[in-house]
């Protein structure tokens, strides 16, 4: 991505102010996690239902399935896309589009009067799974390198945990619906209308209180000549330059073993717990909900290590702990799929799951670090990694006699897969600019706040 040199534009934010809702980098963390709370609550509100859908449809084992992979698979091709869309038309454009065109099938699905109707509509509801990579690309354009790693874990984590809140909340919905007279055969249906409409209204403040970058809209920049318009081959060529790089595909695959299992565990873990342990549907809800509601700290946890372990070892210190977290995510999986009780088998959840969250941030910790100048194309060629994985746990679990003999066989394939992460290296030049341009970023945040200081 081409990107304007006034130190208006780098001044980026060296600092995660929770409290800050003023500044266009704190406007833009706090609504775009909220956009992919939203988002990831739509994505995935019909996964704590299928057990109430498997029966009003009568639906099989492969049916399930189909339903589970069609939940992910459009999100490649859109994660591929979004990426470079950012780069041409800005990440506020961008989202607020997919906000408004993705809640169109949200309303559709809960419409649905056969299994063919249900699996258009759930496919077409995976488009917005491509949120993520617009919430990750708008706030590595905000903050500076010393806690980009940070805020990305922190935002992605905190919309994360709209998978644990559907969990939970879904089956309460119907719950309270049947306290007022409706049928659970109608119940699960208005319930499916609750994502879309927060969908609307968080279109609406997105394209009202964010901005592209520091400096304002990239329309604009580009407009005044602070930004050098490159037509629409701009976002082409950032998905050209990202492909010709292997670290990207490293991390594609890495993303495909952390991200790809957290959203193949949010469509199963539900009615894991019903069919295998016999759980009600809200006890499932709650017991599924749980993995989903560690991203409330872990994905940023992951996030704030990576950051801190950099300023000792650099970039060679976070491909070492996202090796790390890999491996204990692996072996978490393959951990939680033997257990027989149920207090145990919720506890090996927790574990794998905290392990895998931190690695999906860890992740992420890197992207903005593989090449600044084709950001778009690697954030969205690494998030489609996240879907080719779930898509690829989806096929594998129709293959599979059944889900606990689907989650050895995952346990396995990530633990081998932890070593793609080590095998991400930088060159010392490389090293050396990214330490330059964070003190750079660093001094030129203390001149504007310097500027701001004697205007006052």
């Amino acid at each position: 991505m081409s990107v304007p040199t006034s130190p208006a534009y780098l001044a980026k934010a060296t600092k995660v102010a929770l409290s800050d809702f003023s500044s266009p980098a704190m406007r833009a963390f706090h609504l775009t996690w909220m956009a992919f709370f939203v988002c990831f609550f739509a994505w995935f509100a019909c996964a704590p239902l299928m057990p109430i859908i498997k029966g009003e449809f009568g639906l099989t084992k492969d049916q399930i399935a189909n339903i589970n992979i069609a939940a992910v698979a459009v999100t490649i091709l859109v994660r591929l896309v979004i990426g470079p869309l950012c780069d041409r038309y800005g990440p506020r454009k961008a989202y607020t589009g997919l906000l408004l065109f993705g809640a169109i099938p949200v309303f559709g699905v809960a419409s649905a009067q056969s299994y063919e109707s249900f699996l258009f509509f759930r496919l077409a509801i995976g488009a917005i799974g491509a949120s993520f990579v617009i919430t990750q690309y708008h706030t590595s354009v905000m903050f500076a390198p010393n806690v980009v790693g940070t805020a990305n874990a922190a935002a992605a984590g905190w919309g994360n945990s709209g998978g644990g809140a559907t969990q939970t909340l879904m089956p309460l919905i119907v719950v309270a619906l049947a306290l007022f007279g409706v049928e659970q055969a109608g119940g699960w249906r208005i319930a499916l209308l609750v994502p879309g409409v927060l969908m609307l209204v968080m279109a609406w403040a997105y394209w009202t209180f964010t901005q592209d970058c520091p400096a304002g809209n990239y329309d604009t920049l580009r407009a005044t000549g602070l930004m050098p318009d490159t037509g629409k081959k701009v976002g082409m060529t950032s998905f050209k330059r990202a492909c010709g790089n292997y670290r990207v595909w490293l991390l594609f695959v890495t993303y495909g073993a952390c991200f790809g299992v957290e959203i193949f565990i949010h469509n199963v873990a539900a009615l894991y717990y019903v069919e295998r342990f016999g759980l009600s549907l809200k006890a499932a809800g709650f017991a599924a909900g749980t993995f989903g509601l560690l991203a409330l700290f872990a994905r940023a946890l992951g996030g704030i290590a990576s950051d801190r372990i950099a300023r000792v070892k650099g970039l060679d210190g976070r491909t070492l702990l996202l090796f790390v977290l890999m491996v204990g995510e692996g072996l978490g999986l393959l951990w939680w799929a033997q257990m027989d009780h149920v207090a145990i088998a919720i506890v090996a959840m927790l574990t794998f799951g905290l392990f895998t969250h931190m690695a999906c941030g860890a992740t992420y910790a890197l992207v903005p670090f593989i090449d600044r100048n084709a950001l778009g194309g690697v954030a969205g060629i690494i998030g489609a990694g996240g879907n080719v994985g779930a898509v690829a746990a989806g096929f594998l679990m129709k293959a599979s006699p059944n889900t606990q003999s689907c989650l050895l066989i995952l346990g396995g394939l990530v633990t081998v897969s932890a070593v793609c992460a080590i095998a991400v290296r930088f060159t010392a030049e490389h090293k050396t600019r990214e330490q330059q341009l964070f003190e750079q970023a660093v001094a030129e945040r203390q001149a504007v706040a310097e500027q701001q200081a004697l205007a006052a």
